[in-house]
């Protein structure tokens, strides 16, 4: 049976879509079924999803095979794409490699979001990079509590309080001052956004802990909930969001063994050279090639 694959295109953008021309043209001559979005409901013969954008599609994609074992792979037509794995050039030899089973599957952890509003059913959501509580009006501060662990921490005037997973340590929370974290960390992130407080550093918590964040009753600003950057919802006072590690993880398929400070030197384009690294004995560095 043939096996298909579903292409996500950034359709706001023409080079995305020429790109996904070229994919379905090599996914054919590879014997694999490409598909669009609107041929993929009701499928179950999903290989590989193959998103062709920035980070923002990949979410989106995300959101498409959620509940599946479906991996991910994403072309980087965006400007950082910490989440892609491969450039446009790559097609034919990535498109190869899936038709051979030639690639790994790393699984990255999510965040389970509960929404409790007084008087009204708990609302649900989930997060891949970042779930973040923002004021809705822009002129005013939000007033929040920050509890970990059932316990409460801080309460402070600012813009908003992102919860983020490793993963999205390199978006919003890294915008808003919080930590690079590695991928192979399974832990949380709280960073405070513009926080009005003598206390408002981020935090690093473990992956059994329960983060909340409530608006408290003297805001005068309501809230907003964006759960990454895609979803969002009301948060009017009074309301309490709840953030814990999810039990879904998303899935991404690897082309290799890259470190993940490679990726970042690469994405930030970060100075690095006069590197030597380590000699052979451990002495020390012999001249090398620099590191690019």
């Amino acid at each position: 049976m043939t096996r298909s694959v579903l292409v996500v295109t950034h359709h706001g953008r023409p080079e995305a879509l020429h790109a996904a021309e070229e994919v379905a043209g090599a996914l054919r001559r590879a014997g694999l079924e490409p598909l669009t979005e609107a041929d993929s409901f009701g499928r179950d013969d999903l290989a590989m999803v193959l998103v062709l954008g920035g980070d923002g599609t990949i979410l989106r994609a995300a959101e498409l095979v959620r509940g599946t074992q479906v991996p991910l792979l994403g072309f980087n037509l965006g400007h950082v794409g910490f989440l892609a794995e491969a450039e446009r050039e790559d097609i034919d030899e990535v498109v190869r490699r899936i038709a051979e089973g030639d690639y790994a599957v790393e699984e990255r952890g999510t965040l389970e979001v509960r929404v409790l509003r007084p008087g009204e059913p708990v609302e649900h959501d989930w997060a891949l990079n970042d779930a973040t509580v923002e004021k809705a009006d822009p002129a005013r501060m939000l007033e929040v509590v920050v509890e970990v662990d059932g316990r409460p921490l801080s309460t402070f005037g600012c813009d908003g309080v992102v919860m983020a997973t490793a993963t999205g340590s390199t978006a919003h929370a890294f915008s808003a001052g919080g930590p690079v974290v590695w991928p192979d960390v399974d832990g949380m992130l709280l960073v405070p956004v513009s926080a009005h407080a003598l206390f408002a550093r981020p935090l690093v918590v473990g992956p059994r802990s329960l983060l909340a964040v409530e608006v408290l009753s003297r805001s005068v600003s309501a809230g907003v909930l964006a759960c990454d950057g895609r979803r969002t919802t009301a948060l009017p006072v009074g309301t309490r969001v709840e953030v814990r590690h999810g039990e879904m993880p998303v899935r991404l398929a690897r082309l290799g063994p890259a470190p993940f400070t490679d990726r970042l030197v690469s994405r930030f384009d970060l100075p690095v050279s006069g590197w030597r690294g380590r000699a052979p004995n451990g002495n020390g560095g012999a001249p090398r090639a620099e590191a690019p």
